[in-house]
């Protein structure tokens, strides 16, 4: 099994914040995302959008279109503005709890608070859907915990379901 993508595999990070996406804040966590997502051999896209449960949803429809990974950070928290588990939830045609379970064990590794994600993690025809949290930290951390099934993850979606 292969822990580095296929050549031309895209990757879509949304940032979901509505600081972002007012120009107040700067998108330190997509940047985190993005870097790491590069060094792993993704070509990568970015979008933002404000914390609404459409725009979230659209946004993950539109990226799954075009691209084999959809990573969104921001709005997996408590407050009542983070909406992005609901919003992933509606599009997603497959569940993946395990990656989520992997974020959350590999989190509280560093730290009680992981045990607060609502994150949502899964598929949408060939595309895998992850929810990462809004901190540049929790996002790389997350990410890092599944990055190395992530290809294998996005071969068998591609419809590679031969066992390696």
């Amino acid at each position: 099994m292969s822990d580095t993508p296929p050549d031309d595999t895209r990757a879509v990070v949304i940032t979901v914040s509505d600081g972002v996406s007012a120009g107040l804040r700067e998108d330190l966590s997509g940047s985190a995302l993005e870097g790491l997502l590069v060094d792993k051999g993704f070509t990568v896209d970015r979008m933002v959008v404000a914390d609404e449960v459409d725009e979230i949803a659209g946004a993950i429809k539109d990226a799954s279109s075009s691209a084999q990974l959809v990573v969104t950070t921001g709005g997996t928290g408590f407050s009542h503005r983070d909406v992005t588990p609901e919003a992933t939830a509606s599009v997603l045609e497959k569940e993946a709890p395990g990656l989520v379970h992997a974020m959350l064990a590999g989190g509280l590794e560093k730290t009680p608070m992981a045990a607060l994600t609502r994150a949502r993690a899964g598929s949408i025809g060939g595309t895998l859907v992850i929810n990462v949290p809004g901190s540049p930290r929790g996002a790389t951390e997350s990410l890092e915990a599944v990055l190395d099934v992530i290809p294998h993850a996005i071969q068998l979606l591609s419809g590679n379901t031969q066992h390696h």
